[in-house]
Order: C-alpha cells, then sequence, then structure tokens
C-alpha cells in the first residue's frame, strides 16, 4: 500500500463487469490517467498490435461506440456506483 502512494498511482472505484471493484489510476508512465487492475500496468510496454486493431474500430464505429458507453454510463447500476463512490476522489 505504500508503495503504490509513493509511486503516485491512486486507488479508484470502477467495473469489472456487473461488479465494482478496486483499481490504480496511472500518475505516471505510458498509461498515465487510465485506471488500470494493478500498479505495475502503469509501466508495461504497448501492444502495438492491440493498439492498431482498436484504432481500426474505433473509425469503423466511432459514434456507435460512445453512444453505447454513454447509454451504459447513464442507465448501468454498476456505472452509476461506481460513478457516486468516485465523487469524493
Amino acid at each position: 500500500m505504500r508503495v503504490i502512494e509513493i509511486l503516485g498511482e491512486k486507488q479508484v472505484w470502477a467495473k469489472a463487469g456487473q461488479k465494482v471493484v478496486r483499481k490504480y489510476k496511472c500518475a505516471s508512465g505510458r498509461r498515465a490517467g487510465r485506471v488500470v487492475a494493478s500498479p505495475a500496468q502503469c509501466f508495461a510496454p504497448i501492444d502495438v498490435k492491440k493498439k492498431l486493431r482498436m484504432k481500426k474500430l474505433k473509425a469503423q464505429l466511432g459514434k456507435k461506440l460512445s453512444r453505447k458507453a454513454n447509454r451504459t454510463k447513464r442507465v448501468n447500476p454498476a456505472s452509476k456506483r461506481v460513478r457516486s463512490m468516485n465523487k469524493g476522489n
């Protein structure tokens, strides 16, 4: 727990399926600002193949993906819980 505080990774609430779990928000590294399951992931190398595949998918489904994500965040009970639990952070 102390090591995490020194590195600056902050613990936040996030969704894992329909469950609400503790995760970490990267303060530094290649994934700065991203929520990840373990602090070690902040400094892990980027998988270029996955990155390009995601970029292609977003190009195909851009608006559709964002609309679906926004609807989920608005409607899903777990998403609502996460939002309210992270309010103080």
